[in-house]
């Protein structure tokens, strides 16, 4: 059972000091797969030691995080710029809006988000998308940029039925992780009616880890909580779960 991480921070510093024991301890629960979205070019050289130490596993997309989006917001997209033409990447991410911590940086989150998924088109790569509280402002830069070569990944969907078709509606997976395990998450309420060919999983480590780890350090081997719950929501073997929601991240990153 080969199980994929969509979406997780192993550069994180809350793994500092057992980083690699974490990252085995997910590889021997058959989590074989991680991809590592970027925040701002402090966690650059991180990324690349980790792609460097788990050159088999670890694959690697290049983006401004929207909390990240500062006065140096133009910097921060010419060094996303120049890694883009320097390697390869697998998508632009973690990109989009968030409302949650700071509302007065909104337009140059917009004007961000907009650059970077040209950047998405240009390279044929998938985008990766950070949404919180702003539901409305990213679905109207979608549809501002909406067509055939637009595609990725609502990362952390937390959000109603509607805006989960909404989200599907511009081509983007929804990524599940521990929200759906959460009382108080609701989306495990009607998942059940969202096809898994839009679905990967994610953990988001080190954040929203799932239940039994609520409030604790997330960590990619509770990938495996997700993936039970997504089992007992669909009522089918997890190895089914992990087989289609792996192959959809093949079909998004295409690796």
């Amino acid at each position: 059972m080969i199980i994929t991480d969509t979406h997780t921070h192993l550069y994180s510093e809350a793994f500092d000091e057992d980083r690699h024991y974490m990252i085995n301890r997910a590889i021997a629960q058959g989590v074989t797969r991680f991809f590592i979205p970027a925040i701002d070019s402090t966690y650059t050289a991180s990324m690349l030691q980790l792609e460097k130490d788990f050159p088999e596993n670890i694959f690697l997309t290049m983006g401004l995080h929207p909390t990240h989006v500062k006065e140096n917001y133009k910097d921060e997209l010419k060094h996303i710029e120049t890694m883009l033409a320097s390697r390869p990447f697998y998508g632009i991410g973690e990109i989009g809006i968030d409302l949650y911590w700071d509302k007065t940086t909104l337009q140059i989150q917009q004007e961000a988000f907009k650059h970077q998924i040209k950047l998405a088109k240009q390279y044929k790569l998938p985008i990766v998308i950070h949404c919180r509280e702003a539901f409305d402002e990213v679905f109207e830069v979608l549809e501002s940029e909406k067509s055939d070569d637009l595609f990725g990944i609502f990362h952390c969907f937390s959000g109603t039925f509607e805006q989960a078709l909404k989200a599907i509606s511009y081509n983007m997976k929804l990524g599940i992780g521990g929200v759906v395990t959460f009382k108080n998450g609701k989306i495990d309420q009607f998942l059940n009616q969202i096809e898994l060919n839009h679905i990967v999983l994610e953990t988001d480590a080190p954040y929203l880890a799932p239940v039994p780890y609520r409030g604790k350090r997330n960590e990619s081997a509770y990938i495996i909580n997700v993936l039970q719950k997504l089992s007992d929501i669909y009522n089918i073997p997890k190895e089914t779960i992990a087989e289609i929601t792996t192959k959809n991240s093949i079909d998004i990153f295409k690796i």
